[in-house]
C-alpha cells in the first residue's frame, strides 16, 4: 500500500509538468479592434511568412483567395512548387465569436481548425500581419505581389514587438500574378 502513493505522486507531478507545458509563456497577443470580411476577400499575396510544415513545398506565387461563404469564409490557397506545378488547398474560416472578424478558425482538413488572427491591417486593406498565438506561424500579406520595403520593415518590427521571431521571417518571390 505504501508502493501506491509515491507512483501517485509522481504519477500527479508529471501530468501537472505536462499541463505546465501547454500553457502559453506569451502574453495575450492582441488584434485588431474589426475587420470588415466583405473588404478583407479577395486575393491576397504572401509577402513573408515563418516556415511551417504545411507550406513546405511552396518556392513561390503564394497567395491566398477569400470569399464569403454564408456565416464562413471560404479559403483557397495556391502556390508554386519546385518542379513549377501549383499546388491549391481548399478551406473554411469561421469566425471567433466575439471578435468583430479579427480572429478567425480555419480548417483545410477538418474536423481540425488553425487560429488566424489578424494583428495588424491598413485602414484601405492593402496589407495585413497575421498569426497566432502561439507565435509559431505568421504572415505578412498584401493586395499586390510586392510590397515597399518601408512598409515591410514596419510589419516585421510589428511582429517582433508581438513576440514573433523576426529573423526567422523568410520572404516569398513572386513572378507574374497568375489570375
Amino acid at each position: 500500500m505504501t508502493m501506491m502513493k509515491p507512483a501517485r505522486s509522481v504519477l500527479a507531478l508529471l501530468a501537472v509538468a505536462l499541463l505546465s507545458a501547454c500553457t502559453s509563456s506569451h502574453p495575450p497577443l492582441p488584434t485588431v479592434q474589426s475587420v470588415d470580411l466583405n473588404r478583407y476577400s479577395g486575393t491576397w499575396y504572401e509577402i513573408a511568412m515563418l516556415p511551417n510544415r504545411f507550406q513546405a513545398m511552396c518556392v513561390a506565387d503564394t497567395r491566398a483567395l477569400y470569399r464569403p461563404d454564408g456565416e464562413a469564409v471560404s479559403v483557397t490557397n495556391q502556390c508554386r512548387t519546385a518542379d513549377g506545378k501549383t499546388e491549391q488547398a481548399n478551406g473554411i474560416a469561421k469566425v471567433v465569436e466575439g471578435s468583430q472578424g479579427a480572429k478567425l478558425r480555419v480548417s483545410f482538413f477538418r474536423p481540425f481548425y488553425g487560429d488566424y488572427w489578424i494583428l495588424e491591417l491598413d485602414p484601405d486593406y492593402r496589407w495585413a500581419l497575421v498569426g497566432e498565438p502561439g507565435r509559431k506561424y505568421a504572415w505578412i500579406l498584401a493586395r499586390d505581389a510586392s510590397l515597399d520595403a518601408t512598409t515591410l520593415e514596419r510589419l516585421l518590427a510589428r511582429a517582433e514587438t508581438l513576440g514573433f521571431d523576426r529573423q526567422a521571417f523568410v520572404r516569398t518571390p513572386h513572378t507574374a500574378p497568375k489570375n
